[in-house]
């Protein structure tokens, strides 16, 4: 049952009945579910932008995560150049540092291989940035992995720089005999002539005329193998062990100042010419042995000579004279 409502007139001091006109409740209704609409329109626009609607935190972590974003692009460009001066390394490590002391080249394969067997960046997926973040890990690592590669490459090269600066000592590389002290170079390594059996024969070392007691230096640094009298022929010699399979011997001498096991340098006094042994007259028989074998010992006298005296003992060695011993 409806509600009647009433209103106080005033004219009549009584209370009226309120008598609504025709058409009135059905405006109202209308009014009313035109309101409830509008309302749910206005909902329904704010609940499909509250994904566009940030609030501060939201903001700040949108200006972090651009901030980042941008981070790993400048740090993707500084790889990029880490890799360009990584790369000029590796090309002058393979082309001038491993050939010059004669090590084999590093592969591309092997500077730059990448990381088999299972997936490293599986906790970096299923993020908005995985693909950036994962990009960027890989190329950590590969360029990690690169410069682990050169750096063990250097330190390779830095053993072989040493056992070439202990080599490039070590060699044979100078006359026995000071240029001013000689008299002439006797004879030269070949085939000769025997002084005592006129018969021809090869000649394993150079002979060194000199004056008796003539200053004998050693030719490379070493270590004295022997110091003594008891080989046939060579009457007081010395032999000295240079590593890297080279050894040098300094026969007949009139004697001899080092003992077996003694360190010398390139340059140190071991002896004084003269004709012990199987000699025909004071000279020093000089050789070189490389891995057992005689060896030519002028191809190693490019430490004191100049290239016109080297021309000069060139033409006099390659005579086929007389041997003196």
């Amino acid at each position: 049952m409806a509600k009647v409502k009433y209103y106080y007139d005033s004219d009549t001091l009584s209370y009226r009945k309120i008598k609504y006109k025709k058409g009135r409740k059905t405006k109202i209704f209308f009014l009313s579910l035109l309101g409830m609409i509008l309302s749910g329109f206005l909902l329904l626009i704010i609940y499909l932008n509250i994904p566009y609607i940030e609030t501060p935190r939201e903001k700040a972590l949108k200006r972090e995560l651009s901030n980042m974003e941008l981070q790993f692009e400048l740090l993707n460009k500084k790889m990029v150049q880490a890799q360009t001066v990584l790369s000029e390394i590796e090309t002058r490590d393979n082309a001038i540092y491993r050939v010059y002391f004669e090590a084999n080249p590093i592969s591309e394969e092997q500077r730059k291989a990448g990381f088999g067997g299972v997936n490293r960046y599986k906790n970096l997926e299923g993020f908005d940035n995985s693909n950036l973040i994962i990009s960027t890990s890989k190329k950590i690592d590969v360029l990690t992995k690169q410069i682990v590669v050169q750096s063990k490459s250097l330190d390779e090269i830095a053993g072989l720089a040493e056992e070439k600066e202990k080599l490039l000592k070590a060699i044979p590389t100078i006359k026995p005999v000071k240029n001013e002290d000689l008299t002439r170079m006797a004879s030269g390594y070949g085939y000769r002539s025997d002084p005592f059996t006129k018969a021809r024969k090869f000649h394993r070392g150079m002979d060194f005329t000199a004056p008796r007691g003539t200053p004998v230096y050693a030719t490379g640094n070493g270590v004295v193998k022997r110091a003594d009298r008891r080989s046939s022929g060579y009457g007081r010699h010395v032999r000295i062990n240079h590593g890297f399979g080279y050894t040098s011997l300094y026969a007949h001498l009139y004697k001899y100042v080092v003992k077996r096991g003694q360190k010398v340098k390139r340059g140190d006094l071991i002896g004084f010419v003269g004709s012990t042994g199987r000699s025909q007259a004071p000279h020093l028989h000089y050789e070189i042995i490389k891995d057992g074998k005689r060896v030519n010992p002028l191809n190693f006298y490019y430490g004191n000579l100049s290239p016109e005296e080297f021309a000069e003992l060139l033409k006099v060695a390659g005579q086929e004279n007389q041997s003196l011993d």
